[in-house]
């Protein structure tokens, strides 16, 4: 694949996540980077020993990854970003803004009433550490 130094206008996400998920999708095709986000990549690990060239193609992974999160991160903004909460892989992005935002509107009344009712009655209880509590806190956001 050659290197592309043309400047690539990054579709915005304005909270039409179907819609920005076609564009950002045909543009990561475009750029030969979608399967970051369809397969992902696994790290081998800890101990395990790797050749040369296999040590070479994860470093390679590991930069395109880098590349398709740039992409994603230029497409959002920060209020969106911090919602986030797990950033490792391009893959894990894309599937975390596909839970919060994909799907139809009838689907996502429903899960925002759903949510709606389970931060009203989120309340710690009387044996829950402040983590554990903070935790289910987040859950719900």
């Amino acid at each position: 694949m050659s290197e592309d130094k043309t400047l690539t206008k990054i579709p915005h996400f304005d909270g039409h996540y179907d819609h920005w998920s076609e564009l950002m999708e045909n543009l990561l095709r475009a750029k030969g980077l979608w399967s970051l986000v369809e397969e992902g990549f696994t790290e081998p690990e800890v101990g395990v020993e790797t050749t040369a060239a296999q040590q070479r193609s994860l470093e390679e992974l590991k930069m395109k990854d880098h590349q398709v999160k740039h992409y994603l991160f230029q497409a959002i903004d920060r209020v969106v970003f911090e919602q986030i909460l797990d950033r490792r892989t391009s893959k894990i992005v894309w599937e975390s803004m596909k839970r919060k935002f994909g799907g139809n509107e009838r689907v996502k009344r429903s899960l925002l009433q759903t949510l709606r009712r389970d931060f009203e009655v989120l309340i710690m209880k009387n044996d829950e550490s402040i983590d554990d509590y903070f935790r289910r806190v987040m859950t719900v956001s």
